[in-house]
């Protein structure tokens, strides 16, 4: 609707997703991903985030990383979000995450992870379908692929497109993020794709 933010059309196309249950906690539909290059505020977009959504804390080695995400664990616990912390279990513990994101690269390091938190919640980046398989193998929660439209992450790769979307989600049987590209003017393709949310990194705090 005109006059909507991005991120009201963003939390109503995520809303609209069929949940998925894992460790038997609801799965959120929008992840919010932190980055200080791209979102000078990452407190101010989850005090706007809907009850029930994802935030995954990357600190990439900030000084102030432990304040920061107890700042955010403080307003997910307000807010009834769930808190994930980027490849740092050390970090994680010290601001009580729900879990973890990891990179592709470190999939491998999940059946340890697992073993000493059984209750977290473990995401997975993936890019290609190599990737999807290995955090399926490892024992991932889910997986977070990108990217699936054009970006402005300065790491990203070609984009994926819709149909390589479709055949990742298709290839497992991991719940599915979208991450990259999507915005206000793109999410709308991801309806029928079969994945299990959204994830964002600006397109939130507009």
């Amino acid at each position: 609707m005109r006059g909507d933010s991005e991120l009201d059309v963003l939390s109503r196309t995520a809303a609209a997703f069929p949940p998925r249950t894992v460790r038997d906690r609801v799965l959120p539909n929008l992840l919010f991903f932190t980055d200080p290059a791209r979102v000078a505020s990452p407190e101010a977009v989850a005090e706007r985030l809907p009850s029930g959504s994802g935030i995954v804390f990357r600190a990439f080695g900030a000084e102030d990383a432990v304040e920061q995400g107890r700042r955010l664990r403080a307003i997910a616990d307000a807010r009834g979000l769930l808190l994930l912390v980027g490849a740092h279990p050390g970090l994680a513990e010290g601001v009580r995450a729900d879990g973890l994101h990891m990179p592709e690269r470190l999939a491998g390091e999940i059946p340890k992870l697992r073993a000493e938190h059984g209750r977290y919640l473990i995401t997975v980046a993936a890019h290609d379908l190599a990737a999807v398989r290995a955090a399926e193998r490892a024992g991932a929660d889910a997986v977070i692929v990108s990217p699936v439209f054009p970006s402005n992450s300065p790491s990203a790769g070609e984009p994926l497109g819709l149909k390589g979307l479709k055949d990742m989600v298709g290839a497992t049987p991991l719940p599915v993020y979208a991450l990259g590209g999507v915005r206000a003017g793109t999410v709308g393709q991801l309806a029928e794709s079969g994945i299990v949310g959204i994830a964002a990194v600006e397109a939130l705090a507009g």
